[in-house]
């Protein structure tokens, strides 16, 4: 498309206006009807926006396909992951040039004291591998497929997976013998994702949903049997609670927690008489939080248990599994500013993740006296934690660790000796050096005073951020005390090759800087997330970094809502508005309990429905009910999926029909086959991030 094409015409959502009404306040929607998921109407208007975004796009086809191919060119296709030891195999992923989805392999260990994973090369057979598992041959015929279980027995003879194939995170599993190559008749539907073995191999603990999308109801199923016979371990009936269950790293028992934004609960049932009574951890109560794993301490099952009872960035204690709440023993006590994240116990020792000033830690946990080694790392901004360590009683730690600037790295810690040891760092092709990119934190001051810290990463050719004003690519999300890690990512190559400075503004309602600054980001707090993100990009503009004309933001989910609210607190900021499946019409969700996970989402944002001093204040924020007549909106680009149901497609197509009715140049790109996650396949996903960068890079004036 040329300057002298006539723009296409934008699809014009019809009004057919809805009045709702709550504490005595009514409000008219008129793109209420677009909720109607199966209507012809809503299916058509739908599809007419994706025409318009296509139509309006078309002169981006080039640039989108030149960063399809940086992105593809940068990315060694064919590879394989770093070999994770259980039981007598390693298991390790693959990936191949040309096909969309992982194949999942394991191969023999060389002896039982094994603890040096093989150095696998994409060039050369592995000894002994086995293909367990073909993405790509399990996804034939399929538009969109995802994997939500996937687990081999203790005794590796058996591997259970489950597959979504439309988007709804609703998973069928099913279960294959790997002794045989024969797949079972046991066909589990509807499932949550993270179904497992029990320890023996002989039945599957898998949790359902309820009509709202909540996990409520824990049940087992003894394979071979039919599944109108699957017991049922536990049910939730408060709506508020989601419920999983997983076996602790000991096999001793299975764990069934149930949680709500604020509260929690855990019950154990031992894993050989999985048909037992549960015996409650410490029974809930309305704020208190706690996690606890399993170890074994001279000779006395042990819980290790992270709480917030009277400690609010949480305190790790240790108590008898046989009389959890006896006799507490401190192990970290509370300290304010040291948000204590997590435990995970082996049978020789732990580790403690927290996070102090703004940076994830670890650190090596001594049953003995309860001491803890932090584990250093040289660069100021990074993020590290544990993945990978199934086995019981290792003599090294699986660690993956990254930043801006460096790429997903794995590191096997030697504990007695506090070696890392390098097991691989993710190749980036096509001459990419780390030298060549620098990151800092700079701090912008909001509203109220409080200092917020706002991440940057540059290439250093273009000049230092500040010398002079720069195109500005700025995130955010600011939910559920959620933190945006300084991760690596390969796409964003692409902007910042092009002279753009990635930024990342770590709002109030996240976790970088501890519980309390997630405290003050929600409820009746909520609006410090919005204008601490607008206080962020002023800094950015008056200290020199951009200008308005060439500031772009972005964020997706809970960060989508953060995109719709600012772009009505402080339009002027900003040049365009990325929002990818973003929660814009947050009060008419969370109104309706019979939405997916509405309330459950009552902790985390207030109850409207019943309190009309939240309704008052959800009101006087969310996008869709404060977009604007007379203000010059920036250009907004609105990314959903029709079978999201976290945040339903109908909220960004309602935003995008209000903006449009007062003039903002407003773009809706729907997938009709997806999910949250957008599309399936490692291909399409890059097909859609190039599509959103080049349309970022168009409104940047970096297009050509």
């Amino acid at each position: 498309m040329t300057d002298l094409d006539p723009q296409p015409t934008p699809p014009v959502a019809a009004r057919r206006p809805v009045a709702r009404t709550h504490h005595g306040d009514t409000f008219d929607d008129p793109y209420e009807w677009l909720r109607a998921k199966e209507d012809q109407d809503v299916l058509a208007h739908l599809e007419a926006e994706n025409a318009y975004t296509t139509a309006r796009t078309a002169h981006l086809s080039g640039l989108r396909d030149t960063l399809f191919g940086e992105i593809k060119g940068r990315t060694l296709e064919t590879d394989l992951s770093v070999p994770a030891r259980r039981g007598d195999w390693w298991y390790y992923g693959r990936t191949v040039a040309g096909h969309q989805y992982g194949i999942q392999c394991r191969a023999p260990l060389d002896a039982p004291d094994d603890w040096t994973p093989p150095t696998l090369s994409p060039d050369r057979p592995v000894p002994g591998e086995q293909v367990l598992f073909d993405g790509n041959v399990e996804a034939e015929g399929t538009e969109f497929f995802s994997l939500g279980s996937f687990e081999t027995s203790n005794d590796g003879t058996r591997m259970l997976y489950g597959i979504d194939t439309s988007g709804d995170e609703r998973y069928t599993v099913r279960v294959r013998d790997l002794t045989t190559g024969e797949t079972l008749p046991d066909v589990i539907e509807g499932t949550f994702s993270g179904a497992t073995f029990s320890p023996d191999g002989r039945a599957i603990v898998y949790t359902t949903v309820d009509d709202a999308w909540r996990p409520d109801t824990v049940w087992l199923h003894e394979i071979g049997t039919p599944t109108d016979a699957d017991a049922k371990l536990f049910h939730e009936p408060d709506d508020r609670f989601w419920v999983g269950a997983d076996f602790t790293r000991s096999d001793r028992y299975l764990v069934i927690e149930m949680g709500s934004s604020i509260t929690s609960e855990e019950w154990l049932l031992d894993a050989d008489d999985l048909h037992g009574d549960p015996r409650v951890v410490w029974p809930r109560r309305e704020g208190v939080e706690y996690s606890s794993s399993h170890a074994v301490v001279d000779g006395e099952d042990v819980l290790y248990i992270l709480h917030n009872d009277g400690a609010l960035d949480f305190e790790l204690v240790r108590v008898s599994a046989s009389d959890p709440q006896g006799a507490r023993e401190t192990v970290i006590a509370h300290r304010t500013g040291q948000r204590l994240l997590g435990v995970d116990t082996f049978r020789d020792w732990g580790v403690v993740g927290y996070r102090r000033e703004g940076l994830a830690r670890l650190g090596m946990l001594t049953y003995a006296d309860g001491s803890v080694d932090e584990i250093s790392f040289d660069e100021p901004l990074y993020s590290v934690g544990t993945g990978g360590n199934p086995e019981w009683a290792p003599p090294v730690l699986r660690l993956g660790y990254g930043s801006f600037v460096t790429p997903g790295t794995v590191y096997d810690y030697v504990v007695d000796t506090g070696e890392l040891l390098l097991r691989k760092r993710q190749p980036v092709l096509g001459g990419f050096d780390p030298a060549d990119y620098g990151q800092e934190r700079v701090w912008a001051i909001a509203d109220d005073g409080t200092r917020v810290p706002v991440s940057l990463v540059w290439k250093r050719s273009f000049g230092e951020p500040g010398s002079a004003p720069r195109p500005v690519h700025l995130y955010g999300y600011g939910s559920y005390e959620h933190s945006i890690e300084p991760g690596f990512s390969v796409p964003r190559l692409s902007l910042l090759d092009r002279g753009v400075v990635f930024a990342v503004a770590h709002v109030r309602g996240g976790g970088e800087m501890g519980r309390q600054w997630y405290e003050d980001g929600k409820l009746l707090a909520k609006r410090n997330t919005f204008t601490d993100f607008v206080a962020a990009a002023r800094h950015l503009v008056d200290a020199g970094y951009t200008t308005p004309d060439r500031l772009v933001a972005e964020g997706g989910s809970a960060g989508g809502l953060l995109m719709g609210a600012v772009t009505n607190l402080a339009p002027e900021l900003f040049a365009g508005i990325v929002a990818d499946v973003p929660f814009v019409d947050a009060l008419t969700t969370i109104l309706d309990p019979s939405l997916p996970l509405t309330v459950i989402e009552w902790d985390e944002w207030g109850d409207p429905l019943h309190d009309a001093d939240v309704y008052a204040y959800m009101k006087s924020y969310t996008p869709y009910e404060n977009v604007r007549e007379g203000v010059k909106y920036p250009r907004i680009l609105a990314v959903t999926s029709l079978n999201d149901t976290r945040v339903m497609y109908v909220e960004p197509a309602k935003w995008v029909a209000r903006l449009r009715e007062v003039g903002a140049d407003a773009m809706l790109k729907c997938e009709m086959v997806a999910g949250h996650g957008g599309v399936s396949g490692r291909y399409n996903a890059w097909r859609e991030r190039a599509f959103e960068l080049a349309w970022l890079l168009d409104v940047l004036g970096l297009a050509e």
